[in-house]
């Protein structure tokens, strides 16, 4: 059998993660019947069945799944290969495709890119903001190299490069922080006065943990979709709720009338960098492991 074709096998990809083949053959920059033809050609060249077709609708055998996974690996491969080529096998100037959660990026991204700048002047370091399933899910699909993110969260087939501890800390009224007993207990808060993030985002299931609030009741049903909001909403509704030491020392509280109750150091998220097993690039993501660490609250070497 003659080797695949990469361009269709990235073709294949992408169909199965539109389900659609208009929208893949878009998403391709090719026409629909130019993609029906690629996977045609690949269906022959394997000589297995790729796809079910009933008129205008399609489902991926098991065999095609099993394909769509392998292609995945190959164009990875191919796509690494290609770089290390133009480089001359410098990571120094590599293009590095970085998914950031929304609760790290904002307090992270100037700091980071101004050092890569320095450290590494050819490296392109391209961020993208987004939530922890959604960048974990970029990853293993190939559209990003590397993420950054909170745990503890799964990261199947990936490895990890523990980077640094981010305590969080109880944000109320001054009078309100000053009003509670020591030593604290979280079951000493009114009913319904915490406001965490929506569910999407994992730093409220972290803060849940790492503080242990086993008291559900005082959690408000209430949520916001940023930290920004929630401050707002503790604000306003004289209320608490949880921020990352990242986030307090950029002086997101400035301004907002509110206090932290400093952190015992016992309730933190980890921060980590994330990358596919398969990746051939661990060499450049420990070195912008070690950009990122002197930026966290409780650096890890």
């Amino acid at each position: 059998m003659k080797l695949p074709n990469l361009k269709h096998l990235s073709y294949l990809i992408m169909l199965h993660e539109e389900q659609h083949f208009h929208r893949a053959a878009k998403r391709c920059f090719i026409s629909q019947s130019t993609l029906s033809a690629a996977i045609q050609n690949l269906e022959e060249q394997v000589g297995n069945q790729i796809l079910e077709r009933d008129n205008k609708q399609f489902v991926f055998t098991s065999f095609g799944l099993a394909l769509v996974e392998r292609a995945h690996k190959l164009v990875e491969h191919a796509q690494d290969f290609t770089q290390f080529a133009e480089t001359g096998g410098d990571w120094r100037k590599s293009v590095v495709r970085m998914g950031v959660i929304p609760t790290i990026a904002p307090f992270i991204f100037n700091d980071l890119l101004t050092s890569a700048k320095q450290a590494y002047p050819e490296l392109q370091l391209l961020l993208s903001e987004d939530t922890s399933a959604n960048v974990m899910a970029e990853l293993n699909s190939g559209k990003l190299d590397v993420v950054l993110l909170a745990l503890p969260y799964s990261t199947p087939n990936c490895r990890r490069r523990l980077i640094g501890h981010d305590p969080f800390h109880l944000v109320g009224h001054p009078e309100q922080i000053a009003s509670l007993p020591q030593p604290f207990d979280y079951s000493t808060l009114p009913k319904d006065s915490v406001y965490l993030l929506q569910a999407e985002h994992c730093m409220t299931d972290h803060a849940v943990s790492a503080c242990e609030i086993a008291y559900q009741e005082q959690v408000n049903a209430l949520s916001a979709s940023s930290i920004h909001t929630l401050l707002q909403m503790s604000q306003h509704h004289n209320g608490f709720t949880f921020i990352p030491e990242l986030a307090k020392r950029q002086g997101i509280l400035d301004a907002t009338g509110l206090t932290a109750l400093p952190s015992d150091g016992h309730a933190y998220r980890e921060i980590a960098l994330v990358w596919r097993n398969t990746s051939q690039r661990a060499d450049l993501f420990n070195n912008i492991a070690r950009l990122l660490t002197p930026f966290m609250p409780i650096p890890l070497d």
